[in-house]
């Protein structure tokens, strides 16, 4: 048992203001694996003006020469390095990622960012000057925009925290970080990771917490900015709390991509394999940018439904800690509910089962789903239009190149998206006409020197690449 007494407040290991407590269970066993005290309005208070306390500081962090800031957070990235193996058991005991997965996104992607925008921070133009159109000089000044309220999800915790505490800290804010209670024993030890580093007091707290929590930070009249990583649900409330107050927001949403296999696709598993996992399963299929409606051509539709299905079966399935697995439990109880209620609705709506449905035999404990396709899925069905959330792909057929476009554009979301197809320029213009923030080309791996963010219900603004710095920057015109 990982067991945690107090919470971290502006830097320093602070008592709870209550009794509450998160009680962390294995997705993978069932058993309890950890016990930390809920974050309550009282400490939210008191992180936020811990954040303020700091931003303020007429020497604080915000002040720093961007090259002092970066220098501390290149020391946090070496002191998140020394945790990493002991990060990735903990999100994995929890959320049920793939220990082999964990290691590489939620241990080495949260380094690798603090060190991208270290070294970006360096370079960047914090002032510059211009020609004044009548006359004189402007100088253009972009500053830290302030205190940050970060909330983070529970398929990526540490990956998607990283998404915003990064390029906050480069930019020069102070941040409070609510991670989801689903995933908190990783959040500790970044806290850990955190106080050990070059980074000041005051400048990053932690307050874990259910939605009470991110609700009380998000309205909160100290913080500046509100960065979150969820469902859209979620977002349009957060969005819409943020448009009242007149808060800058960056949500990153839901998700329902479309994988359009062209004609010349190769389907050589031996070969494209490991890019379909990436691309459509990756985290038990607990990934929001996921291909997870794959548009077939009626020419190759028998084809790909057999590849797909040899494909899913041969995925082992099990504990998320055992390194050969590449198919964990779902991250909780009621999440399976909800991923087994897709199902059994994609049966009713008369799509085809071809593989899985059920639950993994030999697994009788722990929160698993066997890896489930669908073929003959109409467009317009439940299970092709909502984000499911788990490893379930839906098989659509289509006539054209054009007809494929438009199946793939009749979606809410606009997230993420895939094209395969022998001929990458061919692939490039498929993409070019395929609306969604992001796509890739016979593979999906987000880079995090470009912008990353979706369009229509997956979102507002960016994050990763130099706009995700400008992301927590305000501008200010000075006339001389």
């Amino acid at each position: 048992m990982i067991t945690y007494d107090k919470l971290f407040i502006g830097g320093q290991w602070t008592a709870p203001s209550s009794d509450e407590r998160i009680d962390v269970v294995s997705a993978s066993t069932e058993e309890p694996i950890g016990s930390v005290p809920a974050a309550a309005a009282a400490d939210v208070d008191a992180a936020v003006a811990a954040a303020r306390a700091a931003f303020d500081d007429p020497s604080g962090w915000s002040t720093w020469e961007p090259a002092r800031r970066a220098a501390a957070m290149e020391n946090l990235a070496d002191e998140l390095e020394k945790r990493g193996e002991e990060i990735s058991r903990r999100v994995s005991s929890q959320n049920g990622m793939p220990i082999a997965i964990s290691g590489a996104l939620e241990s080495g992607f949260p380094v690798s960012l603090l060190r991208y925008y270290a070294n970006l921070v360096r370079e960047f133009d914090f002032e510059t000057e211009q020609p004044h159109l009548t006359g004189g000089t402007t100088i253009v000044r972009r500053e830290a925009i302030g205190v940050v309220g970060a909330i983070a999800p529970w398929n990526y915790p540490q990956a998607l925290a990283a998404f915003k505490y990064a390029p906050a800290l480069a930019a020069g804010c102070t941040i409070v970080l609510k991670p989801s209670p689903e995933t908190v024993l990783d959040a500790f030890a970044l806290a850990e990771a955190i106080e050990a580093s070059d980074v000041p007091d005051g400048v990053v707290s932690i307050v874990p917490g259910g939605r009470d929590t991110g609700a009380y930070l998000v309205e909160h009249p100290g913080v500046d900015k509100v960065a979150f990583t969820g469902s859209t649900a979620a977002g349009r409330i957060i969005g819409a709390t943020c448009g009242q107050m007149l808060r800058p927001v960056t949500l990153e949403l839901g998700g329902k991509s479309a994988a359009i296999m062209l004609d010349d696709a190769n389907l050589d598993l031996s070969v494209m394999g490991e890019r379909f996992f990436e691309s459509m399963l990756v985290n038990n299929g607990q990934t929001c940018y996921l291909g997870t409606r794959v548009l077939a051509p009626a020419s190759r539709y028998d084809e790909v439904i057999d590849t797909l299905a040899a494909f899913m079966t041969s995925l082992p399935v099990g504990d998320a800690l055992d390194p050969a697995t590449m198919i964990g439990p779902m991250a909780s109880s009621r999440h399976r509910d909800r991923v087994e209620g897709f199902i059994e609705k994609g049966k009713s709506d008369g799509a085809r089962l071809v593989v899985g449905g059920g639950r993994p035999e030999g697994l009788d404990r722990g929160w698993f789903v066997e890896p489930t396709l669908f073929a003959d899925v109409d467009n317009a069905s439940t299970i092709a239009q909502e984000e499911i959330f788990g490893p379930v792909l839906s098989v659509i057929r289509y006539t054209d190149t054009d007809d494929a476009i438009a199946i793939a554009n009749q979606s809410d979301y606009g997230l993420g998206g895939t094209v395969w197809t022998a001929d990458p320029e061919r692939g490039r213009d498929v993409a070019r006409r395929v609306k969604t923030g992001t796509i890739g080309i016979n593979r999906y791996m987000p880079d995090p020197g470009a912008p990353f963010g979706g369009v229509k219900d997956s979102g507002i603004g960016r994050e990763l690449g130099p706009q995700g710095l400008s992301a927590y920057l305000q501008y200010k015109s000075i006339y001389a």
